[in-house]
């Protein structure tokens, strides 16, 4: 069964899929949402049928001290939306320097800083749904 990771901002959404297997996570696509939440969500929704997603994993930003702040609300009215959707098995997962491993990785892999911010999100999306399914792997030894 494959598990959905998403990276939610206020302008775009980074979207990742695992394998069938649970082992590997693959960047999907950014959604748009800065002029329109519900038109991003129902993106989501058709991403979600298409591949029979039961299990998704969000990023939760988090303060560097581990506080809450008003991303963190922003995130959770974002859950309450998408839950309105469906029934699902969402797992808010730290998030904390997803960007800069993102960014780090864009680097390394000689990627224009004109062509970063159109897959920055996408690229956190799969660094947030890896870390996930590598502590689910763990987990399952």
């Amino acid at each position: 069964m494959r598990v959905l990771g998403i990276d939610y901002g206020d302008s775009r959404i980074g979207v990742a899929v695992s394998d069938p297997m649970g082992w590997t996570a693959q960047g999907l696509e950014t959604v748009k949402c800065k002029d329109s939440l519900r038109k991003a969500i129902e993106r989501i929704m058709e991403i979600i049928k298409q591949y029979e997603i039961k299990d998704i994993v969000i990023g939760y930003p988090l303060n560097m001290n581990g506080t809450a702040g008003p991303r963190t609300e922003r995130t959770e009215a974002f859950i309450k939306k998408l839950l309105e959707q469906g029934d699902f098995n969402i797992v808010k997962w730290d998030e904390r320097l997803t960007t800069v491993s993102a960014h780090r990785a864009m680097n390394e892999l000689g990627v224009r800083a004109s062509n970063k911010k159109n897959i920055v999100d996408t690229m956190s999306a799969v660094f947030i749904l890896q870390g996930y399914l590598d502590r689910q792997s763990r987990n399952n030894i």
